[in-house]
């Protein structure tokens, strides 16, 4: 029974100091390389209105309104409603902006002010 019972105290002893310096390499890491990456991704830039966020985008990306409406199968008035903030696209026409735009959605409508639409 003591050599057995010593086994298992060194084995339990080992097993917990596997563990202590797993979790002390894996904090490491996670600060090194996993937290600066999720703040980098999570930077609050100026946020904007939807319709200030398309026509940035559009500008910046040298598209005219006629080339982003054949693209998308709507009229030139309708994506200057969006750009005048007087209506704003589908979520299937958002989809098709971000990716004209080399943007996810994701990416797209993190520019945008979302308070501007709760506190309506």
């Amino acid at each position: 029974m003591t050599g057995s019972m010593t086994y298992l105290i060194i084995s339990i002893g080992i097993i917990v100091g596997i563990i202590f310096l797993i979790k002390k390499s894996f904090k490491k890491f996670f600060e090194k390389y996993i937290k600066p990456k999720y703040f980098q991704d999570n930077i609050v830039m100026d946020k904007k209105p939807l319709n200030e966020v398309i026509k940035e985008n559009r500008i910046k990306n040298k598209m005219t309104q006629e080339f982003i409406a054949e693209k998308l199968g709507v009229s030139r008035q309708a994506v200057s409603k969006w750009e005048n903030g007087n209506s704003e696209p589908t979520m299937g026409n958002l989809i098709l902006l971000a990716n004209l735009f080399d943007l996810s959605l994701e990416e797209l409508l993190r520019q945008v002010d979302t308070n501007i639409y709760l506190n309506k």
